[in-house]
């Protein structure tokens, strides 16, 4: 016993000095660290609560009532950029070396007021040295691949906007010039904003087709300092979409400004905290058309859970990719954490996987007395606003079918159908989800020309975090058999007949698909209970 303790003694002595080591080294690494303190001021004197840190790290703090700040954790002799931004400023930045105290940096106010006389920047690399994609050569192929980036190229919307075919050659369908010609309308509000914010109204589509930097650009995104919303509701003002709820800050001429979602790129750039809020893409995702809500996206997220939780549009449309540098580092781009840098994916419609990632689906079967329930649950698991939205073409159907071993579908007795405008599916067990607009002139309905005066028949989408439950119910086959029941959930862009017509080359995107195989249980065994109790 004494020779163990004495080996515990010498095995703990050793401990204790490592214990001692490690508080000495720990309070030698303490000794090292140093600060920077200063001031922040802009021309009028200190500024209070403006955010001071270390670029492109977390290292921040603010500056308190008399512009004063310190910045601890820094290793003496080491370089480092300190940036400083404020409300209504530009990003103030100065390369210095711990330890130092007496800094100053100066806060620069950018103008409140918009120049109309500003020339748009192209996005396109190479078209001159102030081309977006010059020091952006990551972000711009995905804006390039994105809906906003071929807003003024895509014929699908040319071929509504002109009433023809997607060649544009033949007149066929709904359009808005075959129903208001000699006008121009409003479509360019949202999809082609860098024209419209200087003309309303007067913006015809088809003059600037193609013209990139008349779309929704790099240069115009970043020059929103605002939006416009209701104060009591939250939500864009009536008749006013895209541009018109936005506040553009088009710079003087021999100035420039870029807003964005870091408080640390220096002058010329600034910090907008909108740009990664939803509330920065309400003026193009929530309008009405006479009266009517076409566009809801914002105000169903508004009201729901998403809203309260913090989950916002950029959430979900522009996920990081992983890439650490916004910029090329030979033009001062720094590498941040991979998920503070917003992807410019700006998934929408056009994606199989965030369409295929929307929503879940299951099917229950159920055998009754010669008869087979299915009951089909649908829940939107992972979309901040109904499934689907936005466009009013656009739909889900749903369809089931059950086939006996010899392939004959079962004869349906009870449950819904796929509504007669639903192309191929219609009359088939289902059901379709979709906001059903109808021509108030004329009666029709579905329709997709919301420019004209209409109405909302029925909107059966389905809502964040909600559920559909339907049930369908097939004549039994003779127990014994096998059957199988296949359930699909796809969507459309457009309602059949419109799209055929048209000639949009759009595939139906299948979301879910559920099947089951089960043996038809025998007649008797329902029946078998209540012959033993007789």
């Amino acid at each position: 016993m004494k020779s163990v303790s004495k080996r515990l003694i010498w095995f703990l002595v050793p401990l204790s000095l490592v214990g001692i080591s490690l508080g000495l080294l720990l309070r030698v690494d303490a000794a090292i660290s140093t600060t920077v303190s200063g001031m922040i001021v802009d021309a009028d004197g200190p500024v209070h609560g403006a955010s001071v840190r270390v670029r492109a790290t977390t290292n921040q703090t603010y500056s308190d009532s008399s512009g004063a700040f310190t910045l601890g954790g820094l290793n003496p002799g080491e370089m480092v950029e300190v940036t400083a931004w404020a409300d209504g400023y530009y990003v103030a930045s100065l390369q210095v070396t711990p330890p130092v105290s007496g800094v100053t940096l100066t806060l620069r106010p950018y103008h409140t007021t918009d120049n109309p006389d500003y020339q748009w920047i192209s996005p396109i690399s190479g078209t001159s040295d102030k081309a977006c994609g010059n020091c952006h050569p990551l972000i711009l192929p995905q804006w390039e691949a994105n809906a906003h980036g071929q807003a003024i190229s895509n014929l699908r919307f040319f071929s509504l906007y002109n009433g023809t075919d997607i060649s544009g050659t033949t007149q066929i369908g709904p359009g808005y010039l075959s129903d208001f010609p000699g006008t121009a309308g409003n479509c360019a509000n949202c999809h082609a904003p860098g024209s419209a914010v200087d003309g309303y109204l007067t913006t015809d589509m088809n003059t600037i087709q193609d013209v990139i930097t008349a779309g929704i650009h790099c240069d115009y995104c970043h020059k929103v300092g605002g939006v416009y919303l209701n104060p009591a509701s939250g939500t864009v003002h009536p008749n006013a979409p895209g541009v018109s709820s936005q506040k553009m800050l088009r710079p003087p001429v021999g100035d420039n400004i870029f807003f964005g979602p870091y408080d640390d790129i220096p002058d010329p750039d600034t910090y907008l905290p909108l740009t990664s809020q939803s509330q920065f893409c309400a003026p193009c995702h929530q309008f009405s058309f006479w009266g009517t809500p076409i566009y809801e996206s914002y105000n169903e997220w508004l009201t729901s859970p998403y809203a309260t939780e913090g989950v916002t549009c950029q959430n979900c449309h522009m996920p990081p990719t992983g890439d650490t540098f916004y910029a090329l580092p030979e033009v001062g781009g720094l590498p941040h954490p991979p998920e503070n840098i917003p992807s410019h994916l700006q998934l929408g419609a056009a994606s199989t996987v965030l369409l295929q990632n929307s929503v879940t689906m299951t099917a229950e079967l159920v055998q009754n007395t010669g008869e087979i329930d299915v009951m089909v649950k649908i829940t939107n698991t992972e979309v901040g606003h109904h499934v689907p939205t936005d466009h009013p073409g656009r739909h889900l159907i749903l369809t089931v079918k059950v086939v006996d071993g010899q392939g004959q579908s079962l004869t349906q007795l009870g449950g819904p159908q796929v509504p007669v405008w639903g192309g191929e599916q219609a009359g088939d067990p289902g059901r379709a989800y979709a906001k059903v607009l109808r021509d108030i002139a004329t009666g029709q309905y579905p329709v997709v020309s919301y420019w004209k005066q209409t109405n909302i028949v029925t909107d059966n989408r389905i809502p964040a975090s909600m559920s559909d439950t339907s049930t369908y119910t097939f004549a039994a086959p003779p127990g014994g058999e096998t059957i199988w029941v296949t359930v699909e959930l796809r969507f459309r862009r457009l309602f059949q007949d419109t799209l055929d017509a048209k000639g949009w080359q759009t595939p139906d995107v299948i979301m879910e698909q559920v099947t089951e195989m089960k043996i038809v249980d025998p007649w008797w065994r329902y029946y078998l209970p209540l012959m033993i109790t007789r």
